[in-house]
């Protein structure tokens, strides 16, 4: 489904040091070269997929330097730099008196076929965000996207380009963008000035904007938005659930604010009082999450699927992924389970999902101890998730299931019976819920007492899963957190950012 179709290496080469670029010439996988390293007093370094690789022995020095920064543009605000009419891409790393010691010089690729797994999302004239790790192809997404869409379909397309990562550096666009304009951004505390200027003065169907990451372009997303031109663009964060938990870029999902609820609503939703809730709707229709380039993961209704995660419900998310055979193919993933009625179920029972948790060992304490608890399989049907320390450090994908889905999390130091003692005392279902109430109320009043002026606040000690909820809370304050101290006395402590 990927065809390359510009990489220009022999351009990049001609940038680099004689002996670097002799070096690199004599890879035998020199056409898939990542990007290569001159760091001051270090080695020269080749990155490859698979491997990387020392080009030298010889040390970079100052003239090593030079010799590349004389030949490329002027380095940006963000400390950029590219070749002109390609999508090469110069990144410069400075000491405290701001002179170049390292350089980055990443090799760019056009690349036909990247957007054919989700080419019916932006058909659909929605909004729609893309996400993913460093290197796992937004960009490239981005370009293919603005190309298909101004050539394609004949709409009027500008594209942000802070960096000129997506058309390429230079006043002529890299042909790879098709009949898309760029609007080039003259410093990155800038991009969000730019997009509102693209709406105003040239008419855009569709705006293409890279890497939103300050609030300032969040609310420039939301007023594009408002006035009915379609959004595609890139976001720092892996997955939806990072957008929630970000304060700074969680209005492009539409915002989450704390919410406290009457006695008689709690109970009515079978919740504690302060709960978390999406303030509005959402700047972005669609989000995609990019696993690598053919597999991805899609949230095609965003106010649904945060209105699940904050719900701790799952979301109707979908993996597309390409077959052998070059086909798209999907399954649905976190589906909402329907949970019992309380009414149904024993109200003092506890439902656990264990990993690493002797279940039957368990069950033997829990009834010494006159408690309820009912082992279930299914993630979306527990209250509790129970693991032990080792499980947790290596976080495999149940754990990380369990993140997803907003259960909480309690970690047992090891899978023993003292453990699986404390955790029951700890839990008892009529003590649970009087004790989530009463720390979150103590977290909101730390948080009070931050914005009222004072550096930092020591909550009392509390249990895994419940600290857990606290730095939740504090995170979408704004304010930070961390944990302190061992156990049964390991607290929490939320400090001013």
């Amino acid at each position: 489904m990927q065809k390359v179709v510009a990489d220009g290496l022999d351009t990049l080469l001609e940038f680099l040091p004689p002996r670097v670029r002799k070096s690199l010439c004599q890879q035998p996988d020199f056409s898939d070269l990542l990007e290569v390293i001159l760091d001051m007093g270090r080695p020269p370094e080749a990155r490859f997929p698979s491997r990387e690789v020392i080009l030298v022995p010889e040390e970079i020095k100052q003239e090593d330097i030079d010799y590349v920064v004389s030949r490329v543009s002027q380095f940006s605000g963000d400390n950029r730099a590219g070749i002109e009419r390609t999508l090469h891409r110069i990144s410069a790393i400075r000491n405290r008196n701001g002179q170049i010691i390292g350089l980055t010089c990443r090799a760019g690729r056009a690349v036909f076929g990247t957007i054919e797994i989700i080419q019916d999302l932006i058909e659909t004239e929605k909004s729609v965000l893309l996400l993913g790790r460093p290197g796992v192809g937004k960009t490239t997404m981005l370009r293919e996207i603005a190309r298909v869409l101004a050539d394609d379909f004949k709409k009027r397309v500008i594209i942000v380009d802070t960096s000129n990562e997506i058309a390429g550096d230079g006043d002529i666009p890299h042909p790879a963008i098709g009949h898309a304009r760029r609007m080039q951004v003259a410093s990155p505390f800038e991009q969000h000035a730019v997009m509102i200027e693209a709406v105003e003065n040239h008419m855009p169907e569709v705006i293409i904007i890279d890497e939103i990451g300050t609030e300032l372009e969040a609310r420039a997303a939301r007023t594009i938005a408002e006035r009915g031109v379609q959004l595609v663009g890139t976001a720092h964060g892996n997955t939806l659930e990072n957008l929630i938990m970000n304060p700074t870029l969680s209005d492009l999902i539409g915002g989450i604010q704390t919410v406290t609820l009457g006695d008689e609503e709690a109970r009515r939703r079978h919740t504690r009082k302060s709960i978390l809730e999406r303030k509005a709707p959402p700047t972005f229709g669609i989000v995609v999450e990019l696993i690598d380039r053919e597999k991805v993961v899609v949230h095609s209704d965003v106010s649904e699927a945060v209105d699940a995660i904050l719900h701790g419900q799952g979301s109707h998310a979908r993996v597309r992924m390409v077959d052998d055979e070059g086909k798209i193919i999907q399954e649905e993933i976190n589906a909402p389970v329907e949970k019992k009625s309380p009414q149904k179920r024993d109200r003092a029972s506890l439902r656990l999902q264990l990993f690493g948790v002797n279940a039957s060992q368990l069950g033997r304490i829990a009834r010494e101890q006159g408690t309820e608890v009912e082992v279930v399989m299914d993630v979306q049907q527990a209250d509790l998730f129970l693991t032990t320390k080792n499980y947790y450090r290596h976080k495999p994908q149940k754990i990380r299931d369990a993140e997803v889905a907003g259960v909480p999390i309690y970690v047992m130091k090891a899978n023993s019976v003292a453990q699986m003692r404390q955790f029951l005392s700890s839990t008892a279902h009529g003590e649970r819920q009087e004790m989530v109430e009463i720390a979150l109320q103590e977290a909101e009043r730390g948080i009070a007492q931050m914005n009222n002026g004072q550096q930092a606040v020591d909550l009392n000690p509390h249990p895994a899963y419940i600290r857990r909820l606290q730095h939740f809370l504090a995170d979408r304050h704004g304010v930070n957190s961390h944990s302190s101290g061992k156990e049964p006395n390991r607290r929490v402590r939320i400090s001013r950012r």
